[in-house]
């Protein structure tokens, strides 16, 4: 519970620094808001064709009583709809990041530029790290939705899709949002998807904690536009101090550490 509390708190510590640094909250900004432009349109578009598409879904209820048609076509509309929605909830992370890449990575580096030196990477051009963020992107929504379809499924449970599946489904988004959040920190120390993994896996109680509480003011109207920069700083600064300690003294680091290994979580650490 100390470290799960302790992973809330890398939140707050990101709010401290946008609000001591509001021009770069500002600057976080802008791809959340593009981000929204395009999930506000598709769900626009998605609710003035969810009748149509319900309807081509089910030709073999053209033949059925009026009513009775009728009213299974506006459900399953009603669940296209809500599908959208939940499938909108569970990409914005991914699809910010990946829109505000250059945006976000500076904005990172900033926050950890703070704290002292920032650890010194591998180079890669966009056209390189744009495709590989989609790539790992996918794979992170492909394990989440191994989770959630089944979460969903429960969900109509009595009770205990009222109760258990709900704490499930926050802790289940929680921690994925973690991966996507501190991606750009941890790419810094030359760790990709795999190693993110492990380090994540090391410190789940961080991660949940973080991930929770940043799944939480999501789910709030246009938080999750207001919060975006709240949470890439405060994703830098808890793999700056918890997860990955930064290299100093030059790109080899302390003790003439390579960059291209991966740092040892601080969690398993004494």
């Amino acid at each position: 519970m100390r470290a799960f509390f302790g992973g809330i708190g890398f939140f707050f510590e990101g709010l401290r620094w946008c609000a001591r640094h509001p021009r770069w909250w500002l600057f976080g900004l802008l791809p959340a808001l593009v981000a929204l432009v395009i999930y506000v349109a598709a769900l626009i578009f998605l609710g003035n064709r969810a009748g149509e598409l319900a309807e081509f879904a089910t030709p073999f209820a053209d033949t059925w009583n009026t009513v009775l048609r009728d009213t299974m076509r506006v459900l399953l509309g009603i669940v296209i709809f809500g599908a959208g929605l939940a499938i909108a909830v569970l990409t914005f992370t991914a699809l910010t990041l990946i829109i505000g890449e250059p945006f976000y990575e500076k904005l990172s580096e900033k926050v950890e530029e703070s704290y002292g030196e920032v650890p010194q990477g591998h180079d890669e051009p966009l056209w390189r790290s744009i495709p590989r963020s989609i790539r790992d992107s996918l794979v992170t929504l492909g394990y989440v939705l191994l989770f959630t379809i089944p979460l969903f499924a429960l969900g109509f449970v009595p009770v205990i899709g009222q109760t258990v599946v709900p704490v499930l489904g926050a802790a289940v988004s929680g921690f994925f949002l973690t991966v996507e959040l501190t991606a750009l920190a941890l790419e810094r120390r030359g760790m990709r998807r795999k190693a993110r993994f492990g380090v994540l896996r090391g410190n789940k109680a961080s991660a949940l904690g973080f991930g929770v509480m940043v799944f939480v003011i999501f789910l709030i109207p246009v938080g999750a536009v207001v919060a975006m920069p709240v949470a890439v700083s405060g994703a830098a600064i808890m793999v700056r101090q918890r997860l990955a300690p930064a290299p100093v003294n030059g790109p080899l680091g302390p003790e003439g550490h390579d960059p291209r290994t991966p740092w040892p979580p601080l969690g398993r650490q004494p």
